[in-house]
């Protein structure tokens, strides 16, 4: 139950940390240069992002959930089953921030939850 329950967690809050993440940039602004100047001026803004600071919570959250998942199981079977947010990332970008997805990449997902399913037949 244990092992389930922390796997959910490390799915869930890794991508909807870094879909939190991508709403906060998506608010700042394209950066178009590297410069110190204008890394500046975007760190500032990002700062007082909100929703930045959710999503590094719950980045955080993941990252500490996979030390104790790694902790119980093999890592053989944690990393490639961790996979699995990237179809959660997917899903969020498409519902949550309205991105267009095409049929080559749900392609790309549908292949990835394939390779998550024999890793947990394994």
């Amino acid at each position: 139950m244990r092992t389930i329950l922390s796997f959910a967690v490390v799915v869930l809050a890794g991508a909807a940390g870094e879909i939190a993440i991508a709403h906060a940039m998506k608010q700042i602004g394209e950066v178009h240069s590297f410069s110190l100047r204008v890394l500046a001026g975007v760190l500032r803004r990002a700062i007082r992002m909100v929703w930045l600071w959710i999503g590094v919570v719950l980045i955080a959250l993941g990252f500490f959930s996979m030390l104790a998942l790694l902790s119980w199981e093999n890592v053989s079977f944690v990393v490639p089953s961790t996979a699995l947010s990237y179809a959660v990332g997917a899903l969020g970008a498409k519902f949550l921030l309205g991105e267009k997805i095409n049929g080559m990449r749900w392609a790309g997902v549908l292949l990835v939850c394939i390779g998550v399913c024999l890793v947990w037949a394994g």
